[in-house]
């Protein structure tokens, strides 16, 4: 037999004897991977923004009977802990490590070139799909991702932080923080964005990713019967802007009229019932100031009464459908005879919000605009952070609504305080597991503090699958959470996290053995020990006695904890509120001029508004327009803001949406016109002085008008058609798409100077801030 000579290449580690003939040599074939023998399913249903008393087994009147279900059947941690925001808390699940040290100090929005602030997973951090999917599971995720930059969400990005390039073997979703529910912004299945012209009239979000995340399952059932799955399902709900389905939102008609008050009242005494708080928990008092105040149901007018209940029906209609589409699972599970070994955990990402302020909104995007250092509030006048649209439309497909966070604090109950908050109310929420087929009893109440990044541990530990060390052949960054398994197993097991520090935008806590220190920290004051209050949330867990002044010692004992763990975990440098929206240099190509064609997928929303963002800009449209030629030329945005311009009966409209507030300017075609062209002037107070040309001749009168700004417009730019979210609902209604019938070359667009802006309103924004917080 030959022997295999030294300079011969491709045979190393061949497992056994190779000679130069077939004969002479041993077959042999790579290990396939494969899950341990009867590893259950996977499936993580993870909310956004939903607090802690929503659901019916958490104290909630929403009707939630699969919720319900699982907690009877399963084991429910009453005291799980997470981040106060999204991004960080998706960070910390699927790694297993604190937020701050893979990226994620903030949302994923940006970078602001200071150490944790990446918003993107470094290329150490293994994922649970990951170790998952090499351990021989498929992997499959839907809904909202926001583990990326916004910066990076666009056609020609590095993909490396998408869901398939960081473990996922299937994705259908958005990349996005927020979406419409009725005409999401680009949906993204695998790689690339789906080129949906338009939706249908019944289409809503939610259902739309459940039958996405069936067709998953069935396919993996229909290639292999027994390969386990892993099903990330981050649902957009409960995420503004909010939207219900009207058959949904019709069975929560007047159920709110009472207010929120009486809810928390309700929800308390039902939680208590549940076992889930002792007897004599008290109810906190809402909280004062302008900030996080919220006033009395009874003092509020007639006219605001009956709005916010519609505000929390849509809300409670939202809720209510997230259950009715896990019921679509759990019967797709019971079809397949896989129910009972399937892991099924239901979670939410941080606390219910108080971003809607204390009135709630009708306009989603001008209450959240995003303008560096500048709040709505602190805004010229003229500027409304609410469009008064009709009762009958708030949830449905023509609004983009938030609650009031009178909401907020009752979908808290019993705790204080809001999403982005470091007290309980921003970060304790429900956590429900069912696994009927464990190997040891996983039933009842658990009261254990557990924390958002032992969940990859504890999955792990649940299917046994190994952790591995390395990730591409170089150490793995090792993970700050610890399997909890112990606990499910025990409910008199002692927590296996006994200390945890949390971090957002300059709010501080730590958790240590039934104790927290927690801060409201206020802009300009210092950083150091005595913004802490102390409290022994073991024996008060909505924080309402701050027992500092009695224990100085210990709350100087834990705040030297939590600057050991703000240096151990990458918080540092620490920046305040509102957080500066600073971009890397290399994006700043966004703002060059670009050149768009017909047929074209429409452009990304990021890489669309920075050609307009605060700006003086030009639109070019370069056609062969004759007689009888009509169809929407250009749109940007959506319902929620946006402008078009298109021809129909032989006008040239230009359609401009002011956050749900429609504006048109007018001028007749020509027989012939070799060009149309829109100026836009950024003047002081935050306007633009619109202008048409035709064939570089003004027409029609200019439109001084309300810039869009912050994350207006949603949607991205579209040529020759107005596909997805609609700008003028009206021209939907009757022509749809609208796409243009004649001859359309390209269209350019050209920005310009940045606006003028006032400086003042920086200092004014910031004094404000400081004096809500007083």
């Amino acid at each position: 037999m030959t022997t295999v000579p030294e300079y011969a290449r491709g045979y190393a580690g061949w497992p056994g004897r190779v000679g130069r003939l077939a004969t002479e040599t041993d077959f042999g074939w790579p290990r396939e991977d494969r899950a341990p023998e009867g590893a259950p399913n996977v499936i993580v249903v993870l909310l956004d923004d939903m607090g802690y008393s929503d659901i019916a087994p958490f104290g909630g009147e929403i009707d939630t009977p699969h919720l319900t279900r699982l907690a009877a059947e399963g084991v429910s941690l009453t005291n799980y802990h997470t981040t106060p925001l999204c991004s960080p808390s998706r960070a910390a699940f699927l790694t297993g490590c604190n937020p701050h040290r893979v990226g994620y100090s903030m949302v994923a929005n940006f970078d602001l070139g200071l150490p944790g602030f990446e918003g993107e997973l470094p290329d150490d951090v293994l994922t649970l799909p990951e170790i998952l999917r090499e351990s021989g599971y498929a992997t499959f995720a839907v809904g909202k991702w926001h583990l990326c930059r916004d910066a990076a969400m666009h056609d020609a990005a590095d993909k490396s932080h998408w869901p398939l390039q960081r473990g996922f073997d299937r994705y259908y979703g958005t990349l996005e923080s927020a979406n419409s529910f009725f005409h999401p912004n680009r949906i993204t299945r695998d790689n690339s964005a789906l080129p949906i012209k338009e939706f249908p009239d019944d289409y809503y979000l939610t259902d739309d990713l459940t039958d996405n995340a069936i067709d998953m399952i069935r396919g993996l059932r229909s290639a292999d019967a027994e390969k386990p799955f892993f099903l990330w399902f981050a649902h957009h709900a409960m995420h503004g802007p909010l939207g219900a389905k009207p058959v949904d939102m019709a069975k929560y008609a007047g159920r709110y009229a009472e207010g929120w008050d009486r809810i928390r009242e309700s929800r308390l005494a039902r939680q208590i019932a549940l076992g889930l708080f002792p007897e004599d928990t008290p109810l906190p008092p809402p909280e004062n100031g302008a900030a996080f105040g919220v006033p009395p149901w009874t003092d509020l007018t007639d006219e605001q009464r009956e709005r916010f209940a519609r505000y929390m029906e849509v809300y409670a209609a939202m809720v209510d459908n997230v259950d009715q589409n896990l019921g679509r699972l759990l019967d797709l599970l019971d079809e397949l005879g896989e129910r009972d070994n399937t892991i099924i955990v239901f979670t939410s990402d941080n606390g219910g919000t108080g971003e809607g302020g204390p009135e709630g909104t009708r306009s989603y995007f001008s209450s959240f605009i995003g303008i560096a250092n500048v709040q709505p509030r602190d805004l010229p006048a003229g500027w409304n952070n609410d469009t008064d649209l009709d009762l009958d439309l708030i949830g449905g497909p023509r609004s983009m609504v938030h609650y009031p966070r009178g909401w907020g604090m009752a979908s808290n109950t019993p705790f204080r305080f809001y999403k982005s908050q470091t007290f309980a109310g921003g970060v304790r929420v429900p956590w429900i597991m069912s696994w009927p087929n464990a190997p040891h009893e996983l039933k009842g109440l658990r009261h254990q503090y557990q924390y958002v990044t032992d969940m990859t541990p504890t999955i792990l530990e649940l299917t046994g699958v190994r952790r591995p060390d390395t990730r591409r052949g170089k150490p793995a960054l090792e993970p700050d959470g610890t399997s909890f398994v112990p606990v499910l197993k025990d409910p008199e097991a002692t927590t296996t996290h006994p200390l945890q520090y949390t971090e957002c935008g300059g709010q501080r806590g730590l958790w240590r053995d039934g104790w927290k220190i927690v801060s409201l920290h206020r802009p300009g004051a210092p950083f150091d020990a005595s913004e802490f209050e102390l409290y022994h949330v073991a024996t008060d867990p909505n924080e309402m006695h701050n027992l500092a002044a009695d224990h100085p010692e210990l709350v100087a004992e834990l705040a030297d904890a939590w600057e050991r763990e703000a240096w151990h975990n990458t918080v540092f440098p620490l920046i305040e509120r509102p957080i500066p929206k600073r971009r890397r240099p290399a994006d700043d190509r966004f703002g060059d001029p670009v050149t768009l064609f017909p047929r074209t997928p429409k452009l990304e929303r990021h890489r669309s508004h920075r050609l307009i963002d605060l700006r003086d800009f030009e639109i070019e449209v370069e056609l062969d327009y004759r007689t009888g030629d009509e169809g929407v030329l250009v749109a940007h945005g959506d319902q929620g803001g946006g402008y078009q311009l298109r021809v129909e009966d032989g006008e040239l409209i230009l359609a401009y949406n002011a956050y749900g507030l429609m504006h048109h300017r007018r001028a007749p075609m020509p027989d012939q016109a070799r060009s149309i062209t829109l100026r836009a002037m950024a003047l002081p107070e935050v306007r633009w002085r619109l202008e048409l040309a035709i064939d570089d001749t003004p027409v029609g009168e200019p439109l001084e008008i309300v810039m869009l700004i912050g994350f207006a417009p949603w949607s991205g730019i579209d040529i020759g058609i107005n596909r997805q979210g609609p700008v003028d609902w009206e021209l939907y209604e009757r022509r749809r798409t609208f796409p243009w019938s004649g001859t359309l070359h390209r269209v350019h667009y050209r920005p310009g100077e940045h606006a003028p802006y006032d400086s003042s309103w920086v200092e004014r924004a910031q004094r404000h801030a400081a004096l809500l917080l007083d």
